[in-house]
């Protein structure tokens, strides 16, 4: 009678130590003898001790920083480019079993992949088209983890230091642009300034009249700045002569 107590109380033992708990977001993947038995979870589970070995895994999105790194352009410009890479576990058994640490693993994979792709672009490139560039590193990525039941969902380039000297070029570069873009503006500003200049010329051409007015509005202009002497130019004298002359005519 005791022996079938204590082998009960053995059982009992065995098997609240045998219960594990996993969250929503958690697996276990189980061997049996070595061998795989299937992948339990999420909530309670029973693992026979002694029998049955458990690996825990979890689904959760990991976020993995891409260490910085030196790579050459392919125009030949040393740079240092740091990212950040997002993966998760989509096959519990293929992270266990395919390979020996997952995260280790696709960090490797990243920072090699990184160096391969940016060195296949310019610097310009790599400055203007980076979400293209962070999409083809996550795709090539993302080929060599899927064996491993891991799925890379984003790749960013976070960081991408400059030698001084390429700096300083590229300000060099930037101030040219903007001097001939002012350039530019002004070349235009004048250009319109001169046809309007052209069609006002043909128009006083036409009137006479018109020149004279406008010097007088120029003179009207000049006096508002409470200036002491008044310059009256010859065209606006002879006007002048002009009317009197037409006003002493006899009609």
């Amino acid at each position: 009678m005791e022996a079938i107590i204590y082998i009960v109380i053995f059982v009992v033992i065995v098997i609240f130590a045998g219960l594990k708990v996993l969250n929503e977001y958690e697996r276990g993947v189980i061997f049996t003898l070595g061998k795989f038995g299937g992948v339990k979870g999420p909530g309670l589970i029973v693992v026979f001790p002694v029998f049955q070995k458990m690996v825990k895994i979890s689904l959760r999105t990991v976020t993995m920083n891409i260490p910085s790194q030196k790579i050459i352009t392919k125009d030949n410009v040393s740079i240092d480019i740091a990212g950040v890479a997002y993966y998760k576990i989509v096959d519990s058994q293929k992270a266990v079993i395919a390979i020996e640490d997952v995260f280790s693993a696709v960090n490797q994979i990243s920072q090699t992949t990184m160096r391969n792709v940016v060195g296949q672009f310019m610097l310009d490139q790599l400055l203007s088209q980076t979400e293209e560039i962070n999409t083809q590193i996550k795709n090539v990525i993302d080929l060599h983890t899927e064996p491993w039941g891991a799925q890379v969902t984003a790749v960013e380039i976070k960081d991408i230091t400059l030698p001084d000297n390429m700096q300083r070029a590229m300000a060099k570069e930037a101030e040219a642009e903007r001097e001939r873009r002012a350039k530019i503006v002004a070349a235009e500003g004048e250009l319109q300034a001169s046809e309007k200049l052209g069609q006002a010329a043909d128009i006083m051409a036409a009137h006479p009249i018109s020149l004279q007015l406008r010097t007088l509005q120029t003179l009207a202009e000049m006096s508002d700045e409470n200036n002491t002497t008044i310059l009256f130019p010859m065209q606006l004298m002879n006007a002048v002569q002009d009317v009197y002359s037409s006003m002493k005519k006899p009609n």
